[in-house]
């Protein structure tokens, strides 16, 4: 089953969908670091395949050549221009990628698609402009006309939407916002994926269930204590009333099919702890100094999910890339902690200086958040 992506990154989603057993043709990708990253990544490992890396601005790349050559086009556009914390310019931003999302959709007519973007997407303000894009999608062969205004051109794909005379060409659109947290990802990390199979396929598909639970973690910290005893620790003052506690031990059969939620200690326990030079035989565990605590910028806490790991419009903001350490001091996160918070393996390797491989993380797709969609979408691929 073959993989075109676009706006590849450092390779999270790649890794993620290779894993569910997509076998990329080709990853676009502007960005010179994250290219050098890929390159290294996708050619240096005998467990992964060998797709053309492409540093290229998809603006200017025709993707008509892969045309009936692919199954998936995947990829997550720039979230700056719809980021809670930029300027929410949306369409207005010039960095706004969907319109080339779509285009590439057109060209390829891949039998599904996967597109991730952050959660202020689907603010209040971008609604009429998260339909269009939606209705894009669903139909892309019907393109804006010359001079035809944002508007003009929704009417017309609403009129195409509610007609039974449809393009030859279109999809089955859905979308969903998913916190990380809840398929096993030590974070939250709330982002809205869509997700299209062309209208030959019968796919019957839904988003996967959710497989981890807030309330199973807390049952293992503050009923059984059994988080606690795998770390030999003693654990901290009970933040729950006696009534919240006996409400879970009424619900615990409630989610008894999911497990907790993975927490920061999880995912790095078995880390020693960083110093400022290279620890021997772990990679990109080395500690940056500098690290302060003080209203409204605090790290993340060790016994829960992170705080989303965040790439910063201006450099990266340290409340969310530190985390608190049992004595109450904080430090950054090193790239290995924030590369296993979003589940990259050990064995990838992130080049260059801290802040840029904070930038490449914080804008990744969790490793393990891309399979577990890839492995949806390729079973019904197979299936159809």
């Amino acid at each position: 089953m073959t993989s075109l992506e676009i706006f590849s990154g450092t390779g999270g989603l790649a890794l993620g969908l290779q894993q569910s057993g997509f076998s990329h043709v080709a990853l676009y990708e502007r960005d010179a670091h994250s290219c050098a990253n890929l390159r290294k990544n996708f050619y240096g490992s005998q467990n992964l395949n060998h797709p053309s890396i492409v540093r290229a601005d998809v603006r200017e790349v025709d993707f008509s050549a892969y045309e009936g050559k692919v199954d998936l086009l995947a990829g997550g556009p720039p979230c700056q221009p719809f980021s809670l914390g930029g300027k929410g310019a949306a369409y207005r931003d010039e960095r706004d990628m969907f319109p080339e999302a779509i285009r590439a959709l057109r060209e390829v007519k891949p039998r599904a698609f996967i597109i991730e973007n952050v959660k202020g997407l689907l603010r209040k303000s971008f609604a009429t402009y998260f339909n269009y894009i939606i209705l894009q999608l669903s139909y892309p062969e019907v393109v804006k006309k010359e001079k035809m205004g944002l508007e003009q051109h929704l009417s017309e794909l609403e009129r195409v939407h509610t007609s039974t005379c449809r393009p030859l060409l279109s999809y089955h659109v859905t979308f969903r916002l998913v916190d990380a947290a809840n398929y096993g990802i030590p974070q939250h990390r709330h982002r809205v994926v869509i997700v299209g199979f062309r209208n030959d396929i019968n796919a019957e598909w839904c988003f996967p269930d959710a497989t981890h639970s807030e309330a199973q973690l807390q049952y293992s910290q503050w009923v059984t204590g059994e988080y606690w005893d795998e770390y030999r620790i003693l654990p901290p003052a009970c933040p729950l009333t006696n009534k919240q506690v006996e409400t879970l031990k009424e619900q615990n059969g409630l989610f008894a099919q999911r497990k907790r939620w993975r927490t920061v200690r999880d995912a790095i326990a078995n880390l020693p702890a960083p110093q400022t030079y290279d620890t021997v035989g772990i990679s990109n565990h080395i500690m940056r100094l500098g690290a302060k605590e003080y209203p409204g910028h605090t790290g993340s806490k060790l016994d829960q999910p992170s705080k989303t790991i965040k790439a910063g419009a201006h450099g990266v903001p340290g409340g969310e890339n530190m985390l608190i350490l049992d004595d109450g001091s904080v430090r950054y996160y090193t790239v290995r902690e924030s590369a296993r918070i979003q589940t990259f393996p050990d064995d990838f390797i992130f080049e260059g200086p801290w802040t840029e491989c904070m930038r490449q993380i914080g804008n990744a797709v969790p490793v393990t958040l891309g399979k577990i969609i890839g492995d949806s979408v390729f079973y019904q691929l197979k299936k159809a």
